[in-house]
């Protein structure tokens, strides 16, 4: 999909933390990196119930493949398109390679921490992620899901007087 390996700046940095840059999702980890690790929390929970336990082993393959079909999703025009159009990452053009192969390492981790942590743990460990991201970025995964699919004018402009002048 012509996406670049590494941010195009031409540097390597580990991190982005400015939701607002244009290196966001350009570089191995950001905030969005968040949400992937609770996609992780989601697969597992789901899984539990769509994969019977005599077939467990293929619970963690099967939550980094809908990972990777998430990504392919995000990353294809039409969810670009409707990113710029509904929600607050107005310049958003896509993940380069290495934050998408990130994204889906941070999916397979979060499954493997909500595993480890059960049902209730895991929930209370996902609504903290949640409530801080939102916070720090006035943004979440439940936010960035909803304004996906369904724009709410007033949140967007909450969102956006978070960004700085």
């Amino acid at each position: 999909m012509g996406r670049s390996w590494w941010c195009a700046c031409g540097q390597y940095f580990l991190c982005s933390g400015n939701i607002w840059s244009e290196h966001n999702s350009q570089h191995l980890v950001d905030f969005y990196s968040t949400s992937h690790l609770l996609h992780g929390f989601l697969f597992w929970w789901f899984l539990q119930f769509a994969i019977p336990i005599s077939w467990q082993r293929w619970r963690l393959p099967a939550a980094v493949l809908l990972e990777i079909l998430w990504e392919l999703a995000e990353n294809s025009p039409l969810i670009i398109h409707r990113y710029r159009e509904g929600t607050i990452s107005l310049g958003y053009e896509g993940d380069s390679l290495v934050n998408s192969l990130s994204d889906i390492l941070c999916a397979g981790v979060g499954f493997l921490i909500a595993r480890r942590l059960g049902w209730k743990r895991a929930l209370t460990l996902f609504i903290t992620v949640e409530v801080v991201v939102l916070l720090l970025i006035r943004d979440n995964l439940t936010l960035n899901v909803l304004m996906l699919l369904l724009p709410l004018p007033g949140i967007k402009a909450w969102q956006m007087e978070g960004m700085p002048q």
